[in-house]
């Protein structure tokens, strides 16, 4: 199987599964993470979704033994973090290239492993990033993502820190990504939802429409059973 995915309590782990190839992004790998990751942001249960890769590296990119176009499944794998509404956090070890950064720019927080390396890397063999270009450009600033792909140079994971693709970094990433992941998902998902889809929402809007926007999804939350419930668990506190 080209992805493992395994349900913690409100965490879904979705895993690259193909350590041989680096988990090289191939047809089949794609179709299944798109599957998993769509299924997931629609499971009710489910409050967080982990992508992890097994073996020495995240993510190497694109598979290229395969000669087919898959830009239409690269497309929606590639613009999850603004399709989906749940949060997704990465835990990334050794190389996470190419596509690999793609992946990582996806996710609302990545942890990464000290050795962890990033780069798009595409211009070394006569392409340009244009479906993960988007992505990182959120992450980490149009200057940066331009020059990252004109320069196809490999970074650590030290400097993808100082540019925020990655949120930190730590020795035991699965587990550090584990315990964030436990957390996050335990928030109410309704203000996950609406919060994410705020984000998404006000990005390129001029202030008075985010304004109205905000308001509007304030109001939502307010009314909200999951907020009137948490706030009569804090007054009974003080009492």
């Amino acid at each position: 199987m080209p992805i493992e995915v395994v349900r913690h309590g409100r965490v879904c782990e979705i895993t690259l599964n193909r350590p041989e190839k680096r988990n090289a992004l191939n047809g089949a790998l794609c179709e299944a993470l798109v599957a998993a990751i769509d299924d997931a942001d629609g499971d009710a249960g489910i409050g967080c979704i982990l992508l992890t890769g097994n073996g020495p590296a995240f993510c190497a990119g694109m598979d290229l033994s395969e000669n087919e176009d898959f830009a239409e499944i690269h497309e929606r794998l590639f613009t999850t973090i603004d399709r989906i509404t749940k949060p997704v956090v990465a835990a990334v070890e050794g190389a996470a290239l190419a596509g690999g950064t793609g992946l990582a720019a996806n996710a609302h927080i990545v942890v990464a492993s000290p050795g962890a390396r990033f780069g798009l890397t595409e211009i070394r063999i006569g392409l340009w990033p244009v479906l993960v270009f988007r992505a990182v450009s959120l992450a980490v600033g149009e200057r940066r993502a331009t020059e990252l792909s004109i320069t196809g140079r490999i970074v650590s994971a030290e400097e993808a820190k100082e540019w925020s693709l990655v949120t930190e970094i730590h020795e035991d990433t699965r587990k550090r990504a584990e315990e964030i992941a436990e957390t996050v998902a335990g928030y109410s998902g309704n203000a996950m939802r609406k919060g994410l889809e705020y984000v998404r929402d006000i990005r390129g809007r001029d202030w008075e429409a985010a304004g109205r926007l905000g308001k509007t999804t304030r109001a939502d939350l307010l009314h909200h059973a999951d907020f009137q419930a948490a706030r009569a668990a804090f007054l009974s506190k003080r009492v």
